[in-house]
């Protein structure tokens, strides 16, 4: 896999109260592209962070409905990313 596409994979971290009380048992969570998968994420997080990655899960997170002067429309789907580093590890997100 090249750098190029490592480097497009993930999109933001997700900060949150939920994500930061995640964080101290060393899970981070990232938004992420759709089309990737849970191998190329744990690549990019090592890669990007220079940590060692244990676990990737993740979710597709549905787009909501919205009505907007009378037309309905949606907001695209979206995919998270929950990602858990060894222990003694840490992956600064308010860095990035």
């Amino acid at each position: 896999m090249n750098q190029e596409k490592i480097l497009k994979i993930l999109l933001a971290p997700i900060v949150s109260e939920k994500t930061t009380m995640l964080s101290a048992h060393n899970q981070y969570a990232f938004k992420v592209r759709v089309d990737c998968s849970k191998r190329e994420i744990k690549a990019a997080v090592e890669m990007l962070f220079g940590v060692n990655v244990e676990n990737v899960t993740t979710s597709i997170v549905k787009g909501k409905k919205k009505i907007f002067k009378g037309r309905i429309g949606s907001r695209p789907n979206w995919k998270k990313a929950m990602v858990k580093v060894s222990e003694g590890q840490m992956i600064d997100v308010s860095r990035t």
